[in-house]
């Protein structure tokens, strides 16, 4: 089987679940051939990953869509955890910040994370995820 005609998964981590709908749709819409799976708090997505990390680790997504704001665990406590957890010690995972904040003090904090390749701001629309991902094609 050629690589490329896997399909690109993807970890929508968003406690708004009609976000997550709306994202998922335009996802699709811009990438063809998807595997999304949406977690509603850090700490299920966590749990998943570590999961998938004891398994089979070439199974981790290729991209994690993270928002900051959330229940249980947030965005932050999410990459603490994903750090000392080191779910993915071989980085096949590209993580993207996606939060409708829009302070500054966020926006730093998420690119001084090395584990945050970009931070991107809410409303997601069909350009900024055809972007998101030609920009960054996976590992």
């Amino acid at each position: 089987m050629n690589l490329d005609s896997r399909p690109v998964s993807i970890l929508l981590v968003d406690d708004d679940e009609i976000n997550n709908f709306i994202s998922i749709k335009l996802i699709k819409k811009a990438l063809t051939n998807t595997e999304i799976t949406a977690c509603l708090n850090g700490k299920f997505a966590i749990d998943q990953l570590w999961e998938i990390m004891s398994k089979d680790p070439s199974k981790l997504p290729d991209y994690i869509l993270l928002d900051i704001n959330m229940p249980i665990m947030n965005g932050w406590e999410f990459l603490d955890e994903y750090e000392k957890l080191k779910i993915d010690p071989a980085h096949k995972t590209k993580i993207f910040i996606i939060s409708s904040s829009v302070f500054s003090n966020d926006i730093n904090k998420a690119k001084s994370y090395p584990l945050v390749v970009d931070f991107i701001s809410k409303p997601l629309n069909v350009e900024k995820i055809t972007n998101l991902f030609k920009d960054h094609p996976r590992n």
